[in-house]
């Protein structure tokens, strides 16, 4: 796993986009949980920095409104379309993701 951000970088119920080895991800935080996913919406490539966090674990694409399921990457209304989701852990305030 690799260094992505410290847990006070991200904002609570927000947002960071980090690059970790070259690759830029998206990190958000609900409710003292760090996610990690990809960073356009797997629909139509809106960026999904302007995404809002409407739950616990969901983010919602701000241009159509898909919501994503931020521990297993599911859009329950659209299947088709998944977003990619980075697993995380946290050591102490160290934000850790495995691109792989």
């Amino acid at each position: 796993m690799t260094f992505a951000a410290k847990i006070s970088d991200i904002p609570d119920w927000g947002k960071k986009i980090v690059t970790v080895n070259g690759q830029e991800i998206l990190l958000v935080k609900a409710k003292g949980a760090v996610y990690a996913c990809e960073t356009e919406c797997p629909h139509q490539g809106a960026p999904l920095s302007g995404a809002l966090v409407k739950d616990a674990e969901h983010l919602s694409c701000q241009r159509h409104g898909y919501r994503f399921n931020l521990k297993t990457g599911a859009c329950k209304e659209f299947p088709e379309y998944t977003l990619k989701i980075y697993p995380v852990r946290i050591e102490g305030d160290d934000v850790l993701v495995e691109l792989g």
